[in-house]
């Protein structure tokens, strides 16, 4: 808590009025230092010694006359006045220079609650931005509210002998963090029911509302701010400010337990049978729209989720691979069902189907890192391959879209997959590729040639330099006779050309010089 002293309230100090700031919350409250430095700038000779402003002509002494404060209705906003500034007080010897340059920079304000004839205790606040605000309030009132001013005010009329009543003192509390705030706090002391003057609040002022009460042992109004936050939407960082405040809280009697629950359940199921569940409702989707969709939204989660986990996650491979595996069942039948009848447009909707979701799968793996064994797994689907070649081309190219993936992250080191599995995907599904290529750059938007091209040269390039040799001659052949029909892969060949034939005339000169 803020360094706390107690003196006694001098009667006589008079007081000056000066505006009121509002907050778009309602309440009435110390203005901001924004305001104050406007307030000052306006009435220059409430700041002593400003810069090169020339002091007023002596005026005789005004006549003594009782300064009355204007009473405020109970249980209602505080009125705000200035403290007294030099020259209200001329009977008090003027104070030392380094003293008066000290107190000219500090804003003074006072603020009144309840009926200001029956004040009998001064609050005076030091807020670090530079403000003294000086609250005139009720000691009954702190003492029923509050812990802490119960204590003070406690040790306050022991000291002067006041008989317990506290009439007259003040208290002192230095380096305040947030005055606004305090004072806000101190008014809702006066209020009935806290909650409902919360209601045109938002979470970030109810947390700071909070704060102050509880370092002031106002349990009804912590209370109160539970219950608001237990019952109002977090939005975006809302969230984590106002777990990180309430988990202190836990020890304590508050009854923080309701708002936890919004984020954890003891009961709560295993995230890989939520994440189960959530997956085969969207494969099993019959609404292409709203398909699409969950599934950029799934996608999205899991990356972010994998990038909060450093890589790591809890996203069970089985469970991804278990999907994986039914999809290929299902295309495997469909192409079966396809060659043997004729065929039909919902079939091909179906191959479509089971094709998209098979690409985003290995997207998911691709995040997830473990994509190397679907390498292998969509290699060893010779089946498939055969079968391709005696669909008609319009049904059939979607599933080229999947090999197409492969190539691309094998090329960007995405996947890592075996020698021998790298050679076989290219045996047993590039030329299946060449045959869709036409058809993919006509019919996907989302393909994109060069980088496809890339990733398979780059997947030739990665074998032994004698299957690099049969697999680009074997591709050499196809291009001339298929133009742009065919994937263009000199770059390929370029650096196949110079590891063949440049490179060992290199080696053989230097041995030979």
């Amino acid at each position: 808590m803020e360094e706390t002293r107690a003196k006694r309230v001098d009667a006589s100090a008079r007081m000056r009025a000066v505006p009121i700031a509002v907050t778009p919350e309602g309440f009435w409250c110390c203005p901001s230092p924004a305001a104050l430095h406007k307030s000052l700038k306006n009435n220059p000779h409430h700041h002593g010694g400003g810069g090169n402003h020339k002091p007023p002509p002596p005026t005789p002494p005004p006549q003594q006359h009782k300064t009355t404060t204007p009473s405020a209705p109970p249980s209602r906003a505080p009125s705000v006045l200035s403290e007294p500034v030099a020259g209200d007080a001329p009977d008090e010897p003027p104070p030392q220079p380094a003293a008066a340059e000290a107190e000219a920079e500090r804003h003074k304000i006072c603020v009144g609650f309840g009926q200001p004839k029956t004040s009998d205790v001064t609050v005076v606040l030091y807020g670090k931005e530079g403000i003294a605000v000086r609250m005139s309030v009720h000691g009954d009132v702190l003492r029923r509210s509050s812990a802490f001013f119960a204590e003070k005010l406690s040790s306050s009329s022991s000291s002067s002998g006041s008989g317990g009543h506290g009439h007259g003192s003040c208290l002192e509390i230095h380096d305040c963090d947030d005055a606004e705030i305090y004072v806000e706090t101190v008014g809702l002391m006066y209020c009935d029911e806290a909650k409902h003057k919360l209601l045109k609040q938002n979470v970030s002022r109810v947390l700071r509302i909070m704060k102050v009460a509880e370092s002031l042992g106002f349990h009804a109004c912590v209370k109160s701010c539970l219950d608001y936050l237990e019952a109002v939407p977090w939005v975006g960082e809302e969230e984590d400010n106002v777990v990180s405040s309430i988990r202190h809280l836990q020890s304590k009697a508050y009854g923080v337990s309701p708002l936890l629950k919004r984020i954890t359940s003891d009961n709560l199921k295993s995230p890989t049978d939520t994440l189960a569940h959530i997956m085969e409702m969207v494969l099993k989707s019959t609404d292409d729209r709203a398909r699409r969709e969950m599934k950029a939204l799934v996608l999205n989660l899991l990356k972010d989720s994998n990038h909060c986990t450093d890589g790591s996650s809890d996203i069970s491979s089985e469970l991804l691979y278990s999907s994986c595996q039914g999809c290929l069942d299902r295309l495997r039948l469909l192409f079966s069902e396809a060659t043997g009848q004729e065929f039909s447009v919902e079939l091909t909707r179906q191959i479509t189907l089971e094709t998209d979701n098979l690409l985003w799968l290995v997207e998911i793996l691709v995040n997830q890192r473990i994509c190397d064994d679907f390498v292998a797994l969509w290699a060893n689907q010779s089946e498939i391959a055969e079968l391709h070649g005696k669909l008609p081309v319009a049904s059939r190219h979607t599933v080229s879209c999947i090999t197409a993936r492969l190539f691309v992250g094998i090329g960007r080191g995405e996947m890592l997959p075996s020698k021998n599995t790298r050679l076989l995907l290219l045996q047993v599904w590039l030329q299946p590729l060449i045959d869709d290529y036409s058809w993919l750059q006509c019919s996907c938007r989302s393909f994109d040639r060069k980088l496809v091209e890339e990733g398979i040269g780059q997947t030739i390039l990665t074998l032994p330099l004698e299957d690099q040799r049969s697999m680009l001659l074997a591709w050499l052949g196809r291009f001339l006779k298929l133009g742009d029909n065919c994937p263009n892969l000199q770059r390929a060949f370029e650096v196949w050309w110079r590891r063949t034939f440049v490179r060992p005339y290199v080696s053989q000169a230097r041995c030979g010089g």
